[in-house]
């Protein structure tokens, strides 16, 4: 017992003298870090002096700084930025799904502008603005030195007005001028149709109006079509789709998985990363989906795609995505404006972060530009089958319902052949589903028959 007591408070006196020799150097250490930090405010403010008594023309506190806190943030990432009261509202705005502007989501690359893409129906995206354009001037002059804030505040302006950007895009010789009429952005979060058996959900944005859209859109397609068993899958359309709030993303991604992880965000501290699981229920009740994605795929939207895939939920076609795989908190400050900070990267199911690296297609598929049709090209004959040749037999196996039945399966097969015209990434993922249902139709009769049998 002796012995035990002893070598307790051996332990206990040793564990005092380590402390105390390693405190005298961590405060020493601390002390000079805050002293090198007070040394740097006071060069800011000596610097800052100096400008409103030297600079060669009066300026503005407040603008002057707004740009040295904008710089500051600016100079951390591309995401990072200070939002003035104006530009707070905005951003306020737009996640409600309207605001005024092009409609281009941007980012800063090498000084310039990047389009990381234009969103549907809206002027940029009329006016032929591209995934991946940089834009190097608005209205003739160079947004070269300018931060991403300024460069945006230069392309907006009066709805009904002009501008004019100069583009450098992949492909092209020379830089060439895109003009614009600015307009009043009104985003439909999520567009649907059919196509064929196929239900297209076309996601354009992840804002407040994103899955209550999503959902309600699906169940009128369904109801269109007379019930979930007469689809054979859905297309989740994400090209173009630059991403938006997390939330939505999760509640997007829940409505196709019962179980398991969406995402998971990990900050600076260990303490502070936080998980997202699937609830239970299905809205598609399992039935095959095929996602799109593309250059122009960013955030949000590669949330979505990696949880899908990583879960082996859908089979994801087309390019790699645009590669944001950061978090960033909007904070709001004194004075009404905000602070948008990177403050997490965000992980896919298997653990992997997308950033810079984008999420990989399952199957890679290029967008073909349309072929113009050439009628002095068509070979003659061509498209003639044994039934155009003189004297051929007559097929007297079928019934006429049984004929029927099968040119409308042609005249279908036709019609959806010609979407590969308009839009080939969309009919190829079709194509997939249709595959997967005609599959799907051979093992139940064969389960069906192997049933009979016993």
């Amino acid at each position: 017992m002796n012995k035990f007591l002893m070598a307790a408070l051996g332990g206990t006196v040793a564990g005092v003298v380590a402390t105390t020799q390693f405190v005298g150097p961590l405060l020493a250490q601390e002390a000079e870090k805050n002293t090198s930090v007070y040394e740097q405010l006071d060069l800011f403010g000596d610097i800052f002096e100096r400008i409103r008594a030297q600079y060669v023309s009066e300026v503005d506190d407040k603008k002057l700084i707004e740009a040295a806190i904008n710089g500051m943030l600016t100079s951390l990432d591309p995401h990072s930025s200070y939002l003035p009261p104006d530009d707070a509202a905005d951003m306020r705005v737009q996640t409600r799904g309207e605001f005024g502007g092009l409609g281009i989501e941007v980012t800063q690359e090498d000084g310039f502008v990047k389009v990381v893409s234009p969103m549907d129906g809206t002027p940029a995206a009329e006016a032929g603005v591209q995934a991946g354009d940089f834009i190097t001037h608005v209205d003739g002059e160079s947004v070269l030195g300018l931060n991403l804030d300024e460069a945006v505040d230069k392309m907006r302006g009066p709805v009904g007005s002009e501008i004019v950007i100069t583009v450098v895009r992949e492909g092209e010789d020379e830089p060439f001028d895109i003009s614009i009429i600015r307009d009043t952005i009104t985003l439909t979060a999520v567009r649907t149709r059919r196509e064929g058996d196929s239900v297209v959900l076309r996601v354009t944005t992840f804002n407040d109006q994103t899955f209550p859209n999503l959902s309600e859109g699906l169940a009128k397609e369904v109801e269109a079509a007379g019930g979930i068993d007469k689809i054979n899958g859905i297309v989740l359309d994400l090209r173009n789709n630059p991403g938006g709030l997390l939330t939505q993303a999760i509640k997007v991604a829940d409505a196709f998985l019962d179980k398991g992880e969406i995402v998971s965000t990990r900050g600076r501290n260990a303490a502070d990363g936080e998980r997202y699981n699937a609830t239970e229920g299905d809205l598609s009740d399992g039935k095959p989906i095929v996602v799109l994605i593309n250059g122009g795929s960013a955030s949000a939207s590669e949330i979505v795609a990696g949880a899908l895939k990583d879960h082996r939920r859908a089979v994801v076609v087309g390019t790699k995505s645009f590669g944001k795989g950061s978090v960033q908190t909007v904070m709001p400050l004194r004075g009404d404006g905000a602070m948008r900070l990177t403050t997490a990267r965000y992980y896919t199911p298997s653990g992997r972060s997308i950033q810079a690296l984008g999420v990989s297609p399952d199957i890679v598929v290029e967008q073909r530009p349309p072929e113009p049709e050439n009628e002095e090209n068509a070979v003659p004959g061509f498209g003639r089958s044994e039934a155009d040749l003189r004297g051929a037999l007559d097929n007297d196996s079928l019934t006429e319902d049984e004929i029927r039945q099968i040119e409308e399966d042609r005249a279908k097969a036709e019609e959806a052949a010609k979407l590969r015209q308009d839009d080939y990434q969309l009919a190829y993922a079709i194509d997939i589903l249709k595959g997967l249902s005609v599959l799907g139709d051979e093992q139940a009769l064969m389960q069906q028959a192997q049933a009979t049998d016993k």
